[in-house]
């Protein structure tokens, strides 16, 4: 009977042993799969976003908007940028 629950425990322990192992190199692969391509990127993150330039706010809906790919209106020599055609024309200056 005493060995019958000795086999019965060691059982256990290996089975859970044996799946800590498969779980730990589950994990391995699938962090290895999912890498960024960016070679000096730290692991488990992913790519950074691109930079679309600079924000600049919309003087008429407060709106922040990249600079590069605003709607801008020059007005005395000072450049201004929109988010929209709309409020680049309802801007009075």
């Amino acid at each position: 009977m005493i060995r019958a629950i000795l086999y019965l425990v060691i059982s256990i322990f290996l089975l859970t042993f044996i799946r800590m192992v498969v779980g730990l190199l589950m994990k391995t692969m699938r962090e290895m799969m999912s890498s960024p391509t960016t070679p000096n990127a730290p692991p488990g993150r992913p790519p950074s976003a691109p930079v679309a330039g600079e924000l600049k706010r919309d003087p008429v809906c407060g709106t922040f908007v990249p600079a590069n790919s605003s709607f801008q209106k020059t007005i005395n020599g000072s450049s201004f940028c929109f988010c929209s055609a709309a409020c680049r024309d309802k801007y009075a200056g």
